[in-house]
């Protein structure tokens, strides 16, 4: 909670008159128009550098040189088959990393494209999984302005003009274009999702031109947030004496990106529509086999706005029409003729041609009149197809139908709802602005951090079909469970567990499912042939019968690192998703719920040590979703053998009960409890000493993938027994109680191991080994906390030695660096020296410095929280810092070279706004008492979970206790053990 302490923190304010004149803010203030107080701004002749990518060391080389080697080969093997794979270091793009980004444009899941606080519009991701960082130059806003009486003239692109890729102006493309903005009196100002640029009097001294950027990101709406569609509202205000007649222009290329415009077969048709709206739509033909997508541009007339098109120009000699005469004409004219809107589709594009599209509005503005002009763009690809054959609706066809020409109905209702959409979005932002306790920079960097979920490679579909799949069952031999797994009998001990499933599921094939038994090394299941289809009805069956279907939702790790929904990153940023779209995060889990009861026998080959395993195993949760086909073809992750990580299980236990707890949704936990027990007890065969603690194998097995762990770790091991209380919790408000008291027994048990071997009388050490950095100070050591906190349960340690640990790491990781002015690095030796033992372990990770922050307030050391955050805005954000707007990476060392861009896990700054506004639901939720512990004979108890059981019981039920007496009512008690036998955890003759 915040306290008054936060009061002491520094403001930080970039108040807007320092970036323009108070009298040109007074001019916009009116609907809107002007930028807000709070909010990431830039002039627009400031010099967009070029970004510093890390390298490793010598020794990290060394170190890693069989990797490299294995690595390469895997990706000219992937290379060789037509697709990417999902780590590739070594292919760099030609247009190399600017500071140069700003807002993006759209909702999510329906492809992005971003503009550049110049005005570029580049980052284009329309191609799930794909992303091509160049501007298109062409797509572009310019102004023509004509004064009564014709002595003044101007005319302009909107951008600066020191851009790259701009030829002679002789030439008969963009070139030819006048780029004569400076941009020194014009500002970009940032405030996701949306983004006002100013021009105030570029490029006519008497005009003061507001450029509002606007697109549907809206917290719980979730139809409009899916719209791939964005508005530009241009707002001008005449200060001269003489009338000017403005034109106002948008142009545009049929490209996707990168070379696209020159493949060929592209055609332009101009449309009116109704209410005015009017444009052209460009018809765009993918190759690779991608679907097709049309873009919309249009223009919304009025009584005082004119709206004209020229469907067609090109950008060389050969096209009846020139850039260069599209010019010309505007800047003789201010419009193009109207009977353009009668000429119909144009004959498709030769290869090698570019094919643009132009829509210009013009109006007359009085002697200190206003005017409006509202423009919109859209773009519809309806259909997804993944390489590996599955292909998907996307989420707004639910509402827009399957055609491609529903962007042109997209541009409509952008420019006709754009006013309700800024309502909503000024709603929801406005109590956190308006908190004068928190820091400005704190305020919008809050809000413009969630451009990862418009440009971080969303995919939202629609669950109302199954997809198509056009590969043959025989290249898909995965066995995957139904959802409604039942579990007839159980047999346990300390160290191994064992589940047999005595029901069989009819395969596709007729052949019946396959009994698993699970002894910490699971049996791969023999093949015979593809259960995949059977697969897909349970799981989109399940998604018909949620009357809160919102579709399933994918967003990659990083544009650089391309595996959906990484799991291990997802718990740092899965707070913005439920704090903003809940139902996409319940769905998210579901999702990975399903998968930990299911298997993949397919073999694969782990980087790291070369050795070989099975792509997923039973129990297990999943690194990710997959890259080339989701939800069918998990862990594209191929360094490691996940199945062998400590940390994806624990996370996945401690994200579903702060979800369950915080969203109330009864129906969610009783789906996903039996992936929660299997989960818990997969990790018992990690537990190699019987001390209750979870051990670490001596190789990188958790987030930190190239930072070995020896023996018990202080990250590893805390989220363990946030694991156990969480899974207790969760236990007890199910119905199962036997489980809550097993996991409150090995609580017990672990945490004084695990303070007995790392506590060192001011942090937890790394780990309980004897390496040189055994003793480090790891910034993300109290993870487990971190959640046991946002989710309303006790903590697992008592204040002192929370609030030790997180000093400790404040003033070595965080103050030690630059003064505090990066970010807190990752590892810190006791003696004050960065830890160098690898790559990861001298980096500054954003979105672990985000959530150490978020764990401070949680400790009530705000100021301190405040500070260490602070760090990522300055060197990430600030105009001193290294230009990582709007694109802020995984990592960064300590001289700001950068690791991996456009990065999930700073998403965790979310975890801070939890921390400083924990929801009622969790504040009020059943608190688990973790000292009173029920003794239950194990002979005679046994329980008996199913899927089906389980939702039936709650449907029936009415509220908690309703359900919790329902589920209770069920259990059947009936395990025999036999002699010798041992119940998971000890029971209390040796536990204790």
């Amino acid at each position: 909670m915040v306290t008054s302490n936060i009061f002491h923190c520094r403001k930080n304010s970039w108040p807007p008159e320092e970036y323009i004149s108070r009298h040109t803010l007074q001019l916009f203030d009116f609907d809107s128009a002007g930028p807000p107080k709070q909010a990431w701004r830039r002039r627009l002749n400031s010099h967009a550098n070029l970004l510093k990518e890390f390298s490793i060391t010598f020794k990290e080389a060394i170190k890693m040189v069989r990797l490299g080697i294995r690595l390469w080969s895997y990706v000219r093997e992937e290379a060789s088959h037509g697709r990417k794979a999902p780590i590739d270091p070594f292919t760099r793009e030609s247009c190399k990393p600017s500071a140069s980004q700003g807002v993006p444009l759209g909702g999510m899941g329906s492809g992005s494209i971003s503009r550049g606080f110049r005005g570029e519009f580049r980052q284009w991701q329309i191609v799930p999984g794909t992303c091509d960082p160049s501007p298109v130059m062409a797509n572009q806003f310019s102004i023509f302005i004509s004064r009564d009486g014709g002595n003044k003239k101007y005319a302009s692109v909107l951008a600066p003009g020191q851009h790259e890729g701009l030829g002679k102006a002789s030439d008969e493309g963009i070139s030819s274009w006048d780029w004569k903005l400076s941009g020194q009196h014009s500002t970009y100002h940032a405030l996701f999702p949306r983004a006002w640029t100013i021009y105030d009097g570029e490029p006519d001294p008497d005009l003061k031109v507001s450029c509002r950027q606007i697109s549907p990101f809206i917290p719980h709406n979730y139809k409009d947030t899916s719209l791939p569609t964005a508005v530009f509202v241009y707002t001008l205000v005449n200060t001269g004496k003489e009338r000017a007649k403005v034109s106002l222009l948008l142009t545009w290329a049929n490209s996707i990106g990168g070379v696209s415009h020159l493949s060929g077969d592209h055609v332009n048709e101009p449309f009116i529509g109704e209410d005015g709206v009017s444009g052209v739509l460009l018809h765009h033909k993918t190759g690779k086999g991608n679907p097709p997508v049309t873009f919309a541009i249009a223009a919304c007339e009025t009584q005082n706005v004119n709206v004209t098109v020229l469907p067609c120009f090109g950008l060389a000699e050969g096209r009846s029409v020139t850039a260069r005469e599209m010019w010309s004409k505007m800047t003789q004219d201010g419009q193009f003729d109207r009977d353009n809107f009668n000429c119909g589709p144009s004959m498709p594009s030769s290869p090698g041609e570019t094919l643009c599209a132009a829509v210009s509005a013009s109006a007359w503005v009085e002697p200190h009149g206003k005017c409006t002009i509202a423009f919109s763009l859209a773009w519809s690809s309806p259909k997804i197809k993944f390489l590996k054959g599955s292909s998907y609706h996307r989420r707004y066809t639910k509402f827009y139908g399957t055609s491609e020409r529903a962007a042109l109905n997209l541009a409509h209702d952008a420019l006709t709802n754009y006013k309700r959409w800024e309502e909503e979005i000024e709603k929801w932002q406005s109590p956190i602005l308006n908190d004068e306790r928190l820091p400005e920079w704190y305020k919008f960097t809050l809000f413009n951090e969630l451009y990862f979920l418009v440009a971080g490679g969303t995919v939202w579909i629609d669950s109302s079909l199954p997809p198509t799949n056009a590969k043959n069952d025989q290249d898909l031999p995965i066995e995957v469970e139904s959802v409604d797994v039942k579990v007839t009998e159980a047999k346990v001990n300390h160290k191994h567990i064992t589940v047999s499933e005595h029901s069989t599921i009819s395969g596709c094939n007729g052949s019946p499912g396959v009994g698993l038994k699970n002894n910490g090394d699971s049996a791969i299941p023999p093949n015979k042939g593809s259960s995949n289809h059977l697969s897909h009805h349970f799981k989109w069956q399940d998604q018909l019968d949620d009357s809160d279907d919102v579709g399933r939702f994918l967003y990659l790790e990083g544009v650089e690192y391309i595996m959906w929904c990484t799991y291990d990153v997802h718990f740092y940023a899965s707070f913005a998703l439920l704090e903003l779209f809940p139902k996409i995060e319940l769905n998210i889990q579901r999702d990975f719920a399903k998968a930990v009861l299911s298997e993949d026998g397919r073999k694969v080959k782990f980087l790291a040590e070369g050795n070989y395993g099975i792509r997923k195993v039973r129990g297990a949760v999943p690194h990710d979703l997959g890259t080339h086909d989701p939800w069918n073809e998990m862990n594209a992750y191929n360094i490691h053998d996940t199945s062998k990580w400590k940390d994806l299980n624990p996370k996945f236990v401690l994200q579903v009960y702060r979800d369950f707890a915080a969203t109330g949704n009864l129906s969610f936990g009783v789906d996903v409890w039996p992936a929660v027990r299997t989960a818990m007890e997969y990790m018992e065969q990690f537990d190699r000493d019987d001390d209750g603690l979870i051990e670490n194998d001596g190789f990188p097995d958790q987030t930190y993938d190239t930072w070995t762990v020896h023996g018990v770790s202080a990250y590893c091991g805390c989220l363990w027994l946030a694991a156990l209380q969480a899974a207790a919790a969760m236990a007890e408000q199910i119905g199962d109680k036997f489980f809550a008291e097993t996991c409150k027994t090995k609580f017990f048990t672990a945490k004084s191991a695990f303070e007995m071997k790392l506590w060192n009388g001011s942090y937890f050490n790394y780990d309980s080994g004897s390496s040189s950095n055994s003793k480090s100070i790891q910034a993300d050591q109290l993870a487990g906390q971190w959640y046991t906190a946002s989710s309303g349960l006790a903590p697992l340690f008592d204040e002192f030695k929370t609030r030790s640990a997180l000093q400790k790491i404040y003033d070595f990781n965080v103050m030690k660096v630059k003064g505090g002015r990066m970010g807190a690095v990752n590892g810190m030796h006791p003696n004050g020296k960065v830890d160098e033992t690898c790559m990861q372990s001298r980096e500054i990770w954003t979105g672990v410095t985000y959530a150490v922050a978020a764990n401070m307030i949680l400790a009530g050391m705000e100021k301190e929280a405040f500070t260490t955050a602070e760090g990522i805005f300055t060197a990430g954000w600030s105009e001193e810092g290294f230009g990582y707007w709007f694109q802020t990476p995984e990592a960064w060392t300590i001289d700001g070279h950068f690791r991996s861009l456009i990065y999930m896990r700073p998403l965790a700054i979310w975890g801070m706004q939890w921390a400083l506004s924990i929801p009622k639901a969790i504040l009020e939720a059943p608190k688990i008492n973790m000292i009173d512990r029920i003794l239950i004979s194990p002979a005679t108890f046994s329980l008996s979970l199913t899927g089906n059981g389980v939702r039936k019981i709650a449907n029936k039920a009415s509220g908690i206790r309703g359900c919790c007496r329902f589920i209770r009512d069920a259990i059947s008690v009936s395990i025999p053990v036999g002699r010798g036998a041992k119940m998971w955890p000890p029971n209390m003759k040796d536990g204790g």
